[in-house]
């Protein structure tokens, strides 16, 4: 879905005089590839984006009800505050594009109105990919950061409603609201949330698979539709879009705590292998013990139910279809399903 080039714009000249607000925002989703795009972008030199991927700090309804173990390292880092936030794009010079890639913000029902009250001039960046696959490379994630519980996608799907309820929340999950999984593939409502306050000229919608079979083709589409240098070099990120699967939640429980010392038996154990190695090693071992024995290659997919989720939201691909002027139908196989 090409789009005219734009003037760069300098972000400091709204939103607030303190700080250097974004020109543009790569809004999602997961597992689609944001990732590697925001590799690309931030080594072209005329665009900064921060260190920091996923800010998330624009999307309310994205707050955590509590912050994971594993995630206290990364709070430290996440903007608490509008201050916070515009000080990741300090270091911008006044000639680059700022940026920033949060892939929450496309399922976000606010995001969209907080970016716009800032920066109506801002370009969005979506990347969609086929609705079935796409549940299924999520559920993984969200099973590997114990968000969720249930390693059997048709299970975790059936759960939503209880879910909504309050019903059968898992433990850890930090982010509950990320388990209605039949929200995320609302794609054409998504969309919508954003064009309700930027016209289609400030909106690129990319196509998973084009990202995936055309990177370095994709990756100059979008630095012409955001004004900058598209024809000299540029750096390709190839990230993997499918979790490793953890072998079991209550193990990789075991190993957090052991790593984090955060019981009496664990800060014990832990203190006598620190007095036995050195820093450097304890971290070497820590990382290929997850890696040797806690994660796995995930398990095939469940064809008769990826058919069954395909069915089920053939209207929306249909619907996004039309939306997009593109035969997704066709590119992701709806027109086989019988």
């Amino acid at each position: 879905m090409p789009m005219p080039a734009a003037e760069p714009t300098n972000g400091a000249a709204r939103g607030s005089s303190s700080g250097r607000f974004p020109d543009f925002f790569v809004v999602g989703h997961h597992k689609c590839g944001t990732t590697a795009l925001w590799h690309s972008l931030r080594a072209h030199p005329q665009i900064y984006m921060p260190n920091l991927k996923e800010p998330q700090f624009l999307a309310d309804d994205m707050r955590r009800r509590f912050e994971p173990p594993q995630g206290r390292v990364l709070a430290r880092l996440l903007p608490q505050t509008r201050e916070d936030y515009l000080a990741l794009f300090a270091d911008a010079a006044p000639e680059q594009l700022a940026g920033e890639a949060s892939a929450s913000y496309l399922w976000s029902r606010t995001a969209a109105t907080r970016i716009a009250e800032s920066q109506p001039e801002a370009r969005m960046i979506a990347i969609l990919r086929e609705p079935a696959s796409f549940l299924r490379s999520l559920h993984l994630q969200l099973y590997r950061s114990h968000i969720e519980d249930e390693p059997d996608l048709r299970k975790a799907i059936s759960l939503e409603a209880a879910r909504r309820r309050g019903k059968r929340i898992p433990r850890r999950s930090h982010l509950p609201q990320q388990l209605q999984y039949s929200e995320h593939v609302s794609y054409v409502e998504q969309l919508e949330r954003y064009r309700a306050h930027f016209p289609r000229e400030q909106m690129l919608v990319l196509i998973y698979d084009d990202f995936r079979a055309e990177n370095e083709s994709t990756v100059r589409q979008v630095l012409r539709f955001l004004g900058v240098d598209a024809d000299g070099p540029v750096e390709i990120a190839d990230e993997n879009t499918t979790s490793r699967n953890v072998r079991s939640q209550q193990v990789d429980d075991l190993v957090d705590a052991m790593h984090l010392g955060r019981n009496p038996a664990a800060r014990a154990a832990r203190g006598a292998v620190k007095t036995l190695t050195s820093r450097r090693l304890r971290h070497r071992a820590f990382r290929l013990l997850r890696r040797r024995y806690l994660y796995t290659e995930p398990p095939p997919p469940d064809d008769a139910f990826m058919l069954d989720l395909r069915r089920r939201y053939k209207g929306e691909v249909v619907a996004l279809s039309e939306y997009l002027g593109r035969d997704l139908v066709t590119l992701w196989g709806y027109d086989k399903l019988g």
